[in-house]
């Protein structure tokens, strides 16, 4: 396991066993550590070349907690569940920071809706599409304990049906 150094935190990469772990639910949004935890995220995410998402796992951290700035709006999605995933399906190309200087064609739902927590700890609903869906997608792939991958390795045969030569 290699890491990247960053200001306070550093990026686990591929081969540490917390990728590969599950997260915990947090249970005190509001706790102070939860809300510094948040910047530190957006600190480390902003200080890496075209980091767009993270997740607390990324950073050593096994919560359900995640991370996004797209297309400069900031995401903040605490203990994210998918509510429905669309059947149609695209391909999108995806670098991971724990994934150091590979890109892998990823099998993606098209849209998304989620229900997670704000860091104010208000319920809210996401529907997404395009970049934000995959991004979504990518991420609480990494709270979940899976790296894109194990997500690459599983999609052999719908790469098969959907005649994807790499």
């Amino acid at each position: 396991m290699v890491t990247t150094n960053t200001n306070s935190r550093s990026i686990l990469t591929i081969g540490d066993p917390i990728l590969n772990t599950v997260a915990s639910d947090i249970t005190d949004i509001t706790d102070f550590a939860i809300q510094r935890l948040i910047d530190e995220m957006f600190d480390v995410m902003h200080h890496k070349e075209r980091g767009i998402g993270l997740a607390a796992p990324q950073i050593g951290i096994s919560k359900r907690l995640i991370v996004m700035d797209i297309a400069k709006i900031r995401y903040v999605l605490i203990n994210p569940e998918y509510v429905s995933q669309s059947e149609e399906m695209v391909l999108f190309t995806e670098g991971c920071l724990s994934v150091p200087q590979k890109e892998l064609p990823i099998i993606r739902h098209e849209k998304i809706v989620l229900k997670y927590y704000t860091e104010k700890g208000f319920k809210r609903t996401l529907k997404a599409k395009g970049l934000l869906a995959i991004a979504c997608q990518h991420e609480i792939d990494h709270i979940d304990g899976m790296l894109i991958t194990d997500r690459y390795q599983k999609q052999a045969s719908l790469r098969d049906q959907f005649n994807i030569m790499l």
